[in-house]
């Protein structure tokens, strides 16, 4: 259309900027969307999408609404940026997301009409770290009010693409050996049917298990039970599992991809990971014993829910990256939808929703994942209680969920005597495994551990404290990892001085090097250094009788005797 239809049809359908409404010039994108927070386009979408979703028209003037275009699309496309977004503002749905394109026939300007869905159930859309909301046509960060009004908002399933309809796809494209498999799990999960199920064909165990509906294949079932071929009528979703071999130094040794049935998927994937066998001393003992790097249901759990807890509508892949230096990370495009690890471990009860219902409940049902609640929980329980149990990691950034489990001793006796430490609750361990693998912990985290007497130090030093230094039998650790008083390297230094006459810069790093804390790096420890020498040469106490390239310190009241 002309520019001048395009204005026309633009004042029709958003006729005002209000709480759903927004008109940006933004004639640059790139800029638009990695701007300062609260002037680009994520802090709109996330403050639009925390008021119950909406539009934001991108390349006209604001207020007027006189068509600009937009003159600089940097490398961002209809298709892509959608994606671009999502991976810019946690918890925001991909459902909805979508740009609505317009280039007038007349004057060549570009107009982009980004609709943006509602957020997640009691999530609200974070953009810079921070939620956004509107107030009539203005931004501005979510206030308290309406925080509370999203978090208490009644719990909804929300639109579960699984259950979706494959009007082509007919029980001839399903594979029998997994359909016999799925059944075998199915008897399982259900024992006290197992005669019933034995006398139901395909068709019966296909609708009973709600794969089929009114005669229909579901995508679930194109997914779980689909020959590959059969997954053509899920375009353009195309579901994939690569798992990648990496060296030591992160080199691609061996990869292969994976494609459904996924209930045979599974086991195909765990078959090609090298679940080596770890030999560690127990407690007590000179002979050494073997345990798998890897628990078994730990691998099963966290690939499963990959496929039972991805958004399709990303189209990405499930990612299993094996390192051979003792890591396995399993990825998986999309939100995680119970908001935090902590509310998960913490919760009584499963979430109430699910963003792929059909699958995870058909999972669950074939035996392949517990509910994302106790699977998790399995999988921190399971970790606890080995003898070399660093937790699970978890990673949200991007927009997608990673688990990475750790197959190697990091701390053997720290880790053996913590999970089996009765005093502490599976939350303090998660929160103290943090800490020994120097991982950054929010305020309100160290707050709680310095509250109980757990860590001690400043950021972003933090170490165990000696309280549970002692209780651990980390006395050793404890004391590498505590630095002496100032005082005390005052003294050393000093005495050295007067013991010897004289000490260089070399000497005096010799002297105190294996005293400073094993948690400072080596530049680290020679900044400590340099300000100890400038801190007693202030005072008075020591100066310099060499050279400013070779110096040598003495206390000053030697120097006349040196």
């Amino acid at each position: 259309m002309v520019e001048q239809e395009l204005y026309g049809y633009l004042k029709l359908h958003f006729p005002e900027e209000n709480e759903h409404c927004e008109w940006k010039a933004f004639g640059n994108l790139r800029y638009a969307v990695s701007g300062s927070a609260g002037d680009d386009v994520i802090s709109y979408v996330s403050a639009i999408s925390n008021m119950e979703g909406g539009d934001l028209v991108i390349g006209v003037e604001d207020k007027s609404l006189r068509i600009i275009g937009i003159q600089n699309l940097h490398d961002y496309t209809p298709e892509n940026f959608p994606f671009r977004i999502i991976g810019n503002c946690s918890h925001l749905p991909s459902e909805g997301l979508r740009v609505e394109l317009f280039i007038t026939t007349d004057t060549n300007k570009t107009v982009w009409v980004l609709h943006i869905p509602k957020h997640l159930p009691r999530q609200p859309v974070i953009a810079h770290r921070k939620a956004w909301q509107r107030s009539g046509d203005s931004l501005l960060e979510l206030t308290q009010s309406r925080r509370e009004a999203i978090l208490m908002e009644p719990l909804h399933t929300v639109d579960d693409w699984s259950a979706g309809i494959c009007p082509m796809v007919t029980i001839s494209q399903l594979d029998e050996m997994a359909i016999t498999k799925a059944k075998f799990n199915y008897k399982v999960k259900n024992p006290r049917i197992t005669e019933e199920v034995d006398g139901w064909d395909t068709v019966t165990f296909l609708a009973k298990s709600r794969l089929m509906v009114n005669g229909k294949i579901t995508r679930a079932a194109v997914l779980l039970l689909g020959k590959p071929e059969a997954t053509a009528q899920l375009n353009p979703v195309q579901p994939q599992i690569s798992w990648v071999l990496y060296s030591k130094e992160k080199i691609e040794k061996d990869y292969q991809h994976f494609y459904p049935p996924y209930i045979n998927a599974v086991d195909e994937v765990f078959a090609k990971i090298r679940n080596l066998k770890y030999r560690y001393l127990k407690e007590g003992t000179l002979f050494p014993d073997e345990v798998d790097q890897y628990d078994q249901q730990n691998i099963k759990e966290a690939l499963s829910n990959c496929i039972a807890h991805k958004d399709y509508n990303l189209g990405s892949r499930v990612s299993v990256a094996e390192n051979e230096d003792g890591y396995i990370s399993f990825s998986n495009p999309g939100s995680f939808l119970p908001g935090s690890i902590q509310e998960v471990i913490e919760s009584e009860e499963p979430p109430s929703f699910y963003r792929n219902t059909l699958l995870v409940t058909t999972m669950e049902s074939f035996n392949m994942i517990d509910s994302i609640g106790s699977g998790i929980k399995r999988m921190f329980r399971v970790q606890r209680e080995r003898f070399f149990p660093p937790m699970p990691d978890y990673d949200f950034s991007g927009n997608k969920v990673k688990v990475t489990l750790t197959g190697k001793v990091l701390d053997m006796d720290y880790a053996r005597v913590l999970a089996r430490n009765p005093e502490l609750s599976l939350n303090q361990i998660i929160l103290l495994d943090n800490v020994q693998k120097r991982k950054p912990l929010l305020e309100p985290e160290l707050k709680l551990l310095r509250a109980k007497g757990l860590i001690e130090g400043k950021k972003p030093n933090i170490i165990i404290s000696a309280k549970v230094a002692q209780t651990t039998g980390q006395k050793a650790v404890y004391t590498r990892n505590k630095a002496f008083s100032k005082q005390q390297y005052f003294d050393w230094i000093m005495q050295g001085m007067q013991d010897h006459g004289s000490l260089s810069r070399k000497d005096i790093e010799k002297l105190v090097w294996t005293k400073l804390s094993d948690l400072y790096d080596e530049k680290q420890k020679k900044t400590k250094i340099t300000n100890l020498i400038a801190e007693l040469r202030r005072n008075e106490k020591i100066e310099n009788v060499g050279s400013d390239a070779a110096p040598k310190w003495v206390l000053k009241e030697q120097k006349g005797d040196t």
